[in-house]
Parts: structure tokens; sequence; C-alpha cells
């Protein structure tokens, strides 16, 4: 959407410059086939993974929706992430670099509506992509799975996609962090890379290497639960998997003790932080950015 005409629709319409610039965000993902491309690439893996992962349940007790949250739970933590940085990294540097930063502030836009802008319309593009990636997988097994419609536990599948979804805002929110610390596109696509193998891959390989080692006595067992909140991808998986009995039974976590889960409000309430300070520090450091 041309520049001009952000200032024509807030006249018209008097929307929020916030909304106004998500719009544009939106209209840019579509003619980027962003929308496109990210949404049959969920629907493919969720459907893969429906097919899958009802294919063992047989006669058993475990309905074909546990088993489908259980995959699409594991494919969320390394998928959603990774695109999400991918759709975030560049919004500030990136429009710097192109030379339409400098022309969008000659406008009367605050520099906190820009950011905030970009964030809702690419959380819209995620969560479109979310929704639609496993509603697919849904039907499918609705349509063509054994168990009645009315006896899966949905509760488990609107509690994946809600937190797929705070999932993708955290890596939105660091995303945008990274593009106002950066100067260049390369240091910012470098830098989303880091972010993301640091927070779902070197994370969890390290805190599995210091509990097989000696020094695994130092951290009390009672620690290690609250340590594994330091990485958003493990909140994720706690929150998804250990905090329902078919989940926890399918993923393996049904042995854990009642003092080594953590509730799941409190699990809400680390997601929902991790979003809030890396916006909070965007605004604030996009206001101190020189250009």
């Amino acid at each position: 959407m041309p520049i001009q005409r952000l200032i024509i629709l807030r006249g018209n319409y008097q929307m929020p410059n916030m909304l106004i610039l998500a719009q544009k965000e939106i209209r840019d993902g579509y003619r980027n086939k962003w929308i496109s491309v990210m949404t049959l690439v969920m629907a493919g893996f969720a459907l893969v993974l429906a097919f899958l992962g009802s294919a063992p349940v047989g006669t058993t007790v475990i309905s074909p929706l546990a088993v489908t949250v259980v995959s699409l739970s594991s494919l969320g933590i390394f998928f959603i992430p990774l695109i999400a940085l991918l759709l975030s990294y560049d919004s500030i540097v990136g429009e710097d670099d192109r030379g339409t930063l400098t022309l969008l502030l000659a406008y009367p836009i605050t520099r906190s509506d820009i950011a905030l802008g970009k964030f809702l319309g690419q959380l819209f593009i995620l969560a479109f992509a979310i929704i639609v990636g496993y509603g697919s997988a849904t039907l499918a097994i609705a349509s063509f799975g054994e168990m009645p419609v009315a006896d899966l536990p949905w509760s488990i599948f609107l509690k994946l996609v809600f937190s797929s979804i705070l999932l993708g805002c955290i890596f939105l929110a660091l995303g945008l962090l990274l593009s106002i610390l950066t100067r260049e596109r390369g240091t910012a696509a470098a830098g989303a890379i880091g972010i993301w193998l640091v927070f779902v891959v070197l994370f969890d390989m390290a805190l599995l290497g210091i509990l097989s080692s000696g020094a695994s006595s130092l951290i009390p067992d009672d620690a290690v639960k609250w340590i594994m909140m330091a990485s958003p991808s493990d909140a994720f998986r706690m929150y998804n998997l250990a905090t329902n009995n078919e989940t926890a039974l399918l993923s393996g976590m049904s042995g854990l003790r009642a003092d080594q889960v953590v509730p799941a409000s409190i699990l809400l309430v680390f997601l929902c932080s991790w979003i809030v300070i890396p916006l909070f520090a965007s605004c604030v450091f996009f206001q101190r950015r020189a250009l």
C-alpha cells in the first residue's frame, strides 16, 4: 500500500495509525505470497501428522485428536518460531535499508505505532496460517476418524491453537526487537537464526547435558522446571503436554510428580511476559534509534 494512503485511510475512517500499519503489513504479506505459502506449509505438515498420528491408535482409549495434538506440539516448537522470525527480523531494519522508514516517520505517526502496527499485522498472518493449518488436520480427523466428533477432546486442541499463537507472538516480538537493534539486514538475519538456535535447540541440549553430568547434583530437583521457563519453547511444551492426562501419557510426561509440573496459569503468565517485555523494549529502543 503506498504510504500516502495511510493518511487517506486515517482521514476517511478515523482508523488508529497502529491498525492502518497492521493493515498495510497484511496487504504486503498477501502481495508477497507470505500468507498463502505459510498456510499451505502449515496445512501440509498438520495433515501429514494427523493421518500418521491417528494410525497407531487402534482400539485404545487414547483419542486420535490427542495423538495429533502431541505431534503438532512437537512441530510447533520448531516450525512456528522459525516462521515468526522470518516474518519479523527485517520489520524495521528492512524499512531503513529501503529508505522508506524516513518517509514513514515524516508523517504524523509515532514510532510505537509503527512497531506495534507491524507486530499486529504479522501476528494476523501467522495466526491465520496456524488456525487454517491446524484446523485442516482437525477436519481430517473429524471426517475420517472412528471416534464420534462429540467425544473428541476439543479443549486440548483449542489450547494448542491458543498457545501456538502465543508462541508465535513471542518470536515475532523478539524478531521485532532484533530488527530495531540492528543496522544491517544481514546482521538481523544472522541474529534471527541465532535466536532460533538458542531457544529451540541449544538451550535444551545444554540443560540436558548439565543434568546428565556430575553438575546435576548442584541443581535442586524443584529448580529444573523453573530453569526451563527461561526458554519459551519449553514453556509451550509443558503447557500443552504436561497439563493434560492424555497428552502427558503420550509424550512420556505422565511420570512427573505433582511438584515437578508448573501449573497452567503460571505457564501462561510466563508466555505472556515473553511477549510483553520484548514489545516494551522494542518501543523504548525504537524511540532512541537514530536514522
